[in-house]
């Protein structure tokens, strides 16, 4: 019988045998290299990966990692995981990896003073975060596309969760290794855009003050008519503006927002009042 090991996850080690497992477990990723590993897991200014592999004689069978985000919930500061990558071996799958790699990752974080784990699941993974792992589903992600300006976000907004960035993690993420991007200024703010694009419309990674986007970004030139925002915003009013949430049927891979409470209370979010988009998670 196959008796497997389970140790925290060593970045400094182990990003080659990561990557390759990575690679195996998902040859199209072209993104999955040790540049990009490097910064997910060892860059972030908010703090080191939390994670955890599983080993059976020497090699790397599975894999499963979470990176520190800080978040504003219910008016304080609070320090959580945002869940990241995971990957098991094909010669190693079905043996239940990946739910005993996660829990005891959420037991590690939850001892490390981790508040709380929030996740984007596509359609096929939400079921298992949510029935064997604990999470509950928020919402899925508005995929909103259409011409001209951005709603502005109202001040006033109840808003019970936000990734909490600041001037060093915006930077941060906007040096991405992968993926490229360029700003636009619009109505007394910037919109971070993606190279990508759907159905001709460019994708819009974040909007950020400009006191808070102390990095430097290409410029982009001329007007950027056609856009795609991805996420959840109570302080954006979408009503009367020429935008469509796009159907579900016509996303490339439908995406669902999920949380996980890690301290013992059972917290959940009101979908209602929560800020999330693109910027916030790995995906542009």
């Amino acid at each position: 019988m196959q008796s497997y090991e389970y140790r925290p996850v060593d970045p400094v080690h182990e990003l080659p045998l990561t990557e390759t497992l990575l690679r195996t477990a998902f040859p199209d990723a072209v993104h999955f290299t040790q540049e990009v590993l490097r910064w997910q897991y060892m860059d972030n200014p908010d703090g080191t990966v939390v994670g955890c592999n599983a080993w059976l004689e020497g090699t790397l069978a599975a894999h499963y990692v979470t990176i520190p985000m800080q978040a504003n919930v219910n008016g304080k500061l609070e320090k959580g995981l945002l869940s990241l990558n995971t990957a098991t071996h094909p010669a190693h799958q079905g043996k239940g990896l990946f739910t005993k790699l996660a829990l005891a990752t959420y037991e590690r974080a939850a001892r490390e003073g981790f508040g709380f784990v929030v996740g984007v699941a596509n359609a096929n993974s939400t079921h298992g975060f949510i029935r064997k792992l604990g999470f509950s589903l928020v919402s899925p992600l508005r995929a909103m596309i259409g011409f001209g300006p951005l709603p502005v976000r109202k001040a006033d907004a109840d808003v019970q969760f936000a990734h909490a960035w600041n001037p060093a993690s915006v930077a941060w993420r906007l040096r991405h290794p992968a993926y490229h991007y360029s700003a636009k200024a619009e109505g007394g703010r910037v919109l971070v855009l993606s190279g990508r694009k759907q159905f001709g419309a460019r994708y819009i990674l974040g909007v950020r003050d400009k006191a808070e986007l102390q990095v430097e970004l290409p410029h982009e030139p001329g007007s950027v008519l056609r856009k795609v925002w991805i996420g959840l915003d109570p302080a954006m009013s979408w009503a009367g503006k020429p935008y469509v949430n796009i159907p579900m049927r016509f996303r490339p891979a439908p995406l669902n927002l999920i949380f996980k409470d890690l301290g013992g209370t059972g917290r959940v979010l009101d979908p209602g009042k929560v800020r999330f988009e693109a910027m916030d998670f790995d995906i542009l």
